[in-house]
């Protein structure tokens, strides 16, 4: 990019200007006034403003224009000329977020000079940017199974659209990826992607993170909600945020503007907002912790994203990815996963969900035996529960119970581990248990287990009637 807006109310001055610059290889606009000015930003932001303090027959003087354009376009990098300079003026502008004051008459040479930095630090900037959306786009989500299919068919339906979408799920099962990928595959994803933890934020401190601050001091320090403008963003764990601070967002999100901490002019921002939470919101409403207005705002596309244990086919496939990320980023082995140890880590309980399977292999790269494939005694429950070649640990409860009572806990424990598995697919279980489907089908209603469809996949569970 390379157009420059260059505002002067004295027409020699401007022309002047736009001449050495387009002997430079720059393009050029032309404004004599403020109005000009928005109009020319309007139409289409320029890489670069020259502008000048003092504008004859304009609304607006200089330093306005650069409030207001710094507040809705702070992207643009902005050189303020002047011929009244003065050391105050100077301070105001660079506060106000000026790139730089050059006083007239100037040299030519150094305004070109001041020029090229300019360029050359918004350019950094934009590829800075550039760099961070990319990993944002290949933040891929992984995985093939039923719950898996139907979690992404509906991600795929929100991105088409703008509206608010609210991710629940447990902590670890990847609502944070869920919301990344919204934003990839949206008409937003060359914009920011600004992730908010609302539970690490300190409450007193909260507002002037989202909204930014305002002092004669430091001047303009924009907040999360400038930084996120034009893009998504996206609240993880909502439900922290301070009472406070959700009647202020909700006016965000009907007014689409703000003010900044300590300042009093109103800051415009164009954004999309995604929501996460852990936790029951609506049992939050009814304790009078979560504002019920806010709660409806945000949750205008509700999506249920499912825990690892609902997705157990999708296990192998998310950690082989894991060892990928970790041999491309850390340099560990790239190593693949034995039938045995595909096995245990489908059976394994995973509390933390795709974020604890993510540390486990982690673990097993860095303390692991060689460039081999992984075993099933590298694993941690391997670990931590030691026996005997060839032998179990039996429970302490399952220990004490007859022969047909434990056998019969024993077979339903393992039926049901092994179903889930597999995602609720009954000929897949009774081909790795080796038993006839008809006979799986007997053993199964005998124990009192059943399928039932949950989070778009079978899944096996006990049927209370029949235990009862």
């Amino acid at each position: 990019m390379s157009d420059i807006l260059i505002v002067d109310d004295e027409r020699d001055i401007r022309e002047l200007i736009a001449d050495i610059l387009r002997d430079e290889g720059y393009t050029t606009r032309l404004a004599a006034n403020s109005d000009d000015c928005m109009a020319e930003i309007n139409s289409e932001p320029p890489a670069l403003m020259i502008l000048d303090i003092w504008l004859k027959d304009s609304r607006m003087d200089g330093i306005d224009i650069l409030t207001k354009v710094k507040r809705d376009n702070p992207e643009i990098p902005i050189i303020i000329i002047s011929g009244h300079g003065n050391i105050e003026i100077a301070v105001a502008a660079i506060k106000q977020g000026a790139y730089d004051f050059i006083e007239k008459p100037f040299n030519i040479d150094q305004l070109l000079v001041v020029i090229r930095r300019a360029m050359e630090t918004s350019r950094l900037r934009r590829e800075n940017l550039d760099l961070r959306r990319r990993e944002t786009v290949m933040a891929e989500m992984i995985g093939s199974s039923a719950s898996f299919k139907a979690l992404k068919s509906q991600l795929e339906k929100v991105t088409r659209s703008n509206g608010r979408v609210m991710l629940t799920g447990p902590a670890g099962s990847g609502k944070e990826m869920a919301a990344r990928f919204i934003h990839a595959q949206s008409n937003r994803a060359a914009a920011p992607f600004v992730s908010v933890n609302s539970a690490s934020i300190e409450p007193e401190r909260m507002e002037e993170v989202l909204f930014g601050r305002e002092s004669p001091e430091r001047g303009v320090e924009p907040g999360l909600l400038e930084q996120a403008h034009g893009g998504v963003l996206y609240f993880d764990e909502v439900a922290d945020m301070p009472s406070g601070t959700q009647s202020k967002i909700l006016r965000v999100l009907v007014d689409q503007q703000f003010q900044r901490v300590g300042g009093t002019g109103k800051v415009r921002v164009d954004l999309r907002v995604i929501s996460s939470s852990t936790r029951d919101l609506e049992a939050e409403i009814a304790a009078g912790t979560f504002r019920q207005e806010l709660y409806h705002r945000l949750n205008v596309v509700p999506i249920a994203v499912p825990s690892l244990e609902d997705r157990r086919e999708d296990i192998p496939e998310l950690a082989a990815h894991f060892i990928a990320e970790f041999n491309r980023s850390q340099g560990l082995p790239l190593r693949e996963i034995s039938d045995e140890a595909a096995a245990l880590l489908q059976t394994m309980r995973w509390p933390g969900n795709v974020r604890q399977l993510k540390n486990v292999v982690e673990r097993v790269l860095i303390l692991g035996e060689g460039t081999g494939p992984i075993s099933a005694r590298e694993l941690p429950a391997q670990q931590e529960e030691p026996a005997d070649e060839g032998r179990i640990v039996l429970s302490g409860g399952l220990a004490t119970l007859p022969l047909r009572e434990a056998r019969e806990l024993f077979e339903r424990e393992y039926l049901l581990t092994q179903i889930n598995r597999f995602g609720g697919n009954i000929s897949r279980t009774a081909n790795f248990v080796g038993m006839e489907r008809s006979a799986l089908h007997r053993k199964l209603k005998s124990l009192g287990v059943v399928t039932t469809a949950k989070a778009g996949a079978r899944v096996a569970r006990l049927d209370d009637d029949k235990l009862g």
